[in-house]
């Protein structure tokens, strides 16, 4: 039991750490706030309001792992270094990504929710 809490308390740690060094990661905790209400409105099924929020935690989980990498890489090298520029890249594309399924699932479920689908 010691264990799990130790694990629950670093975990708060890292989400804390990565929202007051992240204006992404703040944005996407508004976008989290917003989406649990407003997913309500735009509908009625229980599952349908799962995938439009987990979308939203799915985009905040590839944002931490973002934020992890960039902050390993400028540890690990601060210079700028050709190959960790790659890496960050990918980093970047995987949270591109996340936003595309995040916006498209919320705008596929708003014109749905419109008549218009």
């Amino acid at each position: 039991m010691k264990r799990i809490w130790r694990a629950t308390i670093n975990s708060w740690y890292g989400l804390v750490a990565a929202a007051t060094s992240e204006a992404a990661m703040r944005e996407e905790l508004v976008a989290l706030a917003l989406s649990i209400p407003l997913a309500f409105v735009v509908t009625p099924f229980a599952w349908k309001r799962l995938a439009l929020v987990g979308v939203i935690l799915l985009l905040i989980l590839v944002e931490l792992l973002n934020t992890a990498i960039e902050k390993l890489s400028d540890h690990v090298m601060a210079a700028p270094h050709p190959e960790i520029g790659r890496v960050k890249d990918m980093s970047s594309a995987a949270v591109g990504v996340a936003l595309l399924i995040a916006g498209v699932t919320w705008l596929l479920a708003i014109a749905e929710w419109f008549g218009l689908l």
